[in-house]
């Protein structure tokens, strides 16, 4: 906290002492939220036992502009309640930058971004913030924008290195990619957006004993969204190539989302995804399972992280039919989703005999409520309904247990000041 309050007093003395047009905001963060885990992300093995904890994220935003100039600064920590042994013992898990960043606008249609900064477009399936995650996301990246009336224009480009070193380490950079570059482009017309992105990924790998190199893959398509009074859609559609471990890749991922506003507060969405994956019995070296790669992938495929969470990459793919039913009243907010997954590649069983596509039933329902805009409640349960092929797939013997998880979250985002 002292650390907090120095970098504060300081900032404001900054702008106070200005002689430019300044502004400087800052609000905090406080996000504790409760889990009872019993089968998630995975179906329940056998005669293990259910867990629960809190965890909390505590962040600290400064926002600063001067004329042209813009910058932020988000300090945060993350930890587990109960990870240290006594309250006067220094926090293990310290306090860490997630946001640190300077822009530039040299005029009304072209800036740039340096820094630390979140990278998040359209619906966050390929590049996202995963603001679920209490630790988020966030990329050390150059960023260049040009944006003339209904039209966007982002290059973003970074390199990752784990020190600044005089030499070759001669060891593979595997903290994150080594390299990446993007194009994303957005325009409107009329009741139609339009997004175009081009993502290449590089990764180090060591191919032989002190033979270093970076494999690029690429990711590619376009995310188009309509509105036309009631009636809303939007569909994806993106491919992959390149090479990963110095394996070729060839993959792809469809979606499609049809809602319709039955009521002021009453809405009703229904909803189809595709992720291509790999037959159990293919043994050729080529990578055919999409990976969402930076994507926010706890708000897709159900609420209990079961896929693209950390797991099921080069896996089988993934078919996901589902229906969103949301219902708002004053400050109350209900979400009901029901999601059939399948697999749309062969699964086999202990035998090598095929199995039937059909991995499961999850059943997500939501709940929140706005106490006032800076306190926020929201809670949820989960139960999925396995099947015999996802027990295949996840290697547990038996999905007939309980799977099921509880979570409860308070968000107190207060403003803390402004200062102009």
């Amino acid at each position: 906290m002292k650390l907090l309050k120095t970098i504060s007093l300081s900032l404001v003395t900054m702008v106070s002492m200005g002689t430019y047009a300044q502004e400087l905001d800052a609000n905090l963060q406080i996000r504790p939220r409760y889990e009872y885990r019993n089968g998630f992300k995975s179906l329940m093995p056998k005669g293990e036992n259910a867990t629960s904890f809190i965890s909390q994220r505590s962040r600290l935003n400064l926002n600063y502009k001067q004329d042209k100039l813009k910058a932020k600064l988000t300090l945060q920590n993350v930890r587990t309640w109960g990870d240290v042994a006594t309250t006067t013992q220094a926090d293990k898990n310290g306090i860490a930058l997630f946001e640190a960043w300077a822009q530039y606008d040299f005029d009304a249609n072209w800036s740039a971004r340096l820094g630390r900064q979140v990278l998040s477009y359209d619906n966050q399936r390929i590049l996202g913030e995963i603001d679920w995650a209490q630790q988020g996301q966030s990329h050390d990246a150059a960023v260049i924008t040009f944006h003339p009336k209904n039209h966007q224009l982002d290059l973003g480009f970074a390199l990752n290195a784990n020190a600044e070193n005089l030499l070759d380490p001669k060891t593979a950079y595997t903290t994150n990619y080594k390299s990446l570059q993007y194009a994303w482009y957005h325009t409107q017309f009329s009741k139609l957006k339009m997004s175009l992105l081009f993502l290449n990924t590089g990764y180090e790998f060591e191919k032989s004993i002190g033979n270093l190199e970076v494999d690029y893959k690429q990711t590619f398509g376009t995310y188009l969204t309509f509105n036309d009074k009631k009636w809303d859609t939007n569909l994806g559609l993106y491919g992959q190539t390149g090479k990963s471990n110095d394996k070729s890749v060839s993959a792809w991922s469809a979606s499609a989302n049809l809602g319709y506003a039955v009521t002021n507060t009453f809405k009703a969405t229904l909803g189809y995804e595709y992720l291509s994956g790999k037959d159990q019995d293919d043994s050729g070296a080529k990578i055919k399972s999409f990976n969402p790669i930076f994507g926010t992938n706890h708000g897709f495929n159900g609420f209990m992280d079961y896929f693209y969470v950390g797991n099921h990459l080069n896996s089988v793919g993934l078919q996901d039919g589902y229906l969103k039913l949301n219902y708002t009243q004053n400050k109350w907010q209900f979400n009901i989703i029901p999601h059939v997954f399948c697999a749309p590649n062969t699964v086999l069983d202990a035998s090598n005999n095929k199995m039937d596509s059909y991995l499961g039933t999850e059943l997500d329902f939501t709940a929140g409520y706005t106490f006032q805009k800076d306190i926020v409640a929201t809670g949820g349960y989960s139960q999925m309904f396995g099947s015999a092929t996802l027990e295949r797939v996840k290697n547990v013997a038996d999905a007939s247990n309980t799977n099921n998880w509880v979570w409860v979250m308070i968000s107190f985002s207060p403003k803390l000041f402004t200062l102009k």
